[in-house]
């Protein structure tokens, strides 16, 4: 029993100091990329190391181990993650400035109210599809737009796993809030790890089924080897 828990614990540490290292990672990273170029690839590196991690047969990696993945992901994704994720800012830079316009000037009474309305509900949808996008792009090599068609098709027919998405990055946005320096010591990188647990335990995609890989890592034990 004793045994059992303080390897859950180990785990559990390893686990955090990963995702630590990976908001350190992204921060590096993108200050490298001058913002510009290097933001949206340290944000498919994330996802791309919380891949890796997942299908993993022993997740209990090192430091060097983890930031290796996440340079060598970002270095090969530079040019498509701009390319996927800079349409993506341009819409939400339009969206919240529809939002601002419609709520912050007068545009016609309960026209107005319809409006903002129909655009906290586009918003909320946008950003359920903006978690999911990027974890589905890390786990299939197809085009920008087979991604979004396919993950417009999960938020719909996959209800859980867009209300597990949301309710979690609302407790996340609360945390941040309650405590701001969890989100100074893990930042982006927690979003993307929860995004990429939920896809994996509730999209059921081929390939992409976490109790499955549970069950064969705990079916067939490896030793822990530093990487």
């Amino acid at each position: 029993m004793l045994s059992r828990f303080s390897t859950s614990y180990e785990r559990l540490c390893r686990t955090v100091v990963m995702i630590f290292i990976v908001n350190v990672a992204m921060l590096f990273h993108t200050l490298m990329g001058v913002f510009v170029v290097g933001f949206f690839p340290s944000i498919a590196a994330a996802h791309a190391t919380y891949r890796a991690w997942l299908l993993s047969d022993d997740r209990s990696w090192t430091v060097k181990h983890t930031w290796s993945t996440f340079h060598s992901s970002w270095k090969q994704e530079l040019s498509s993650a701009n390319a996927f994720g800079w349409p993506m800012g341009f819409l939400w830079i339009l969206l919240i400035f529809d939002y601002w316009v419609v709520n912050w000037h007068d545009v016609g009474g309960h026209i107005g109210i319809a409006v903002s309305g129909a655009l906290v509900v586009l918003i909320a949808f946008f950003g359920v599809f903006t978690l999911l996008a990027w974890v589905l792009r890390s786990n299939f090599d197809e085009s920008g737009i087979w991604v979004a068609k396919t993950t417009i098709q999960m938020v719909v027919a996959r209800p859980l796993c867009s209300l597990m998405t949301t309710l979690l990055f609302i407790l996340t946005v609360w945390v941040w809030y309650t405590w701001p320096g969890v989100l100074v010591v893990f930042g982006l990188s927690v979003p993307a790890f929860l995004s990429s647990i939920v896809v994996y335990s509730y999209a059921r995609l081929p390939g992409m089924d976490i109790h499955s890989m549970v069950a064969a890592t705990s079916a067939s034990p490896h030793v822990t080897e530093g990487k």
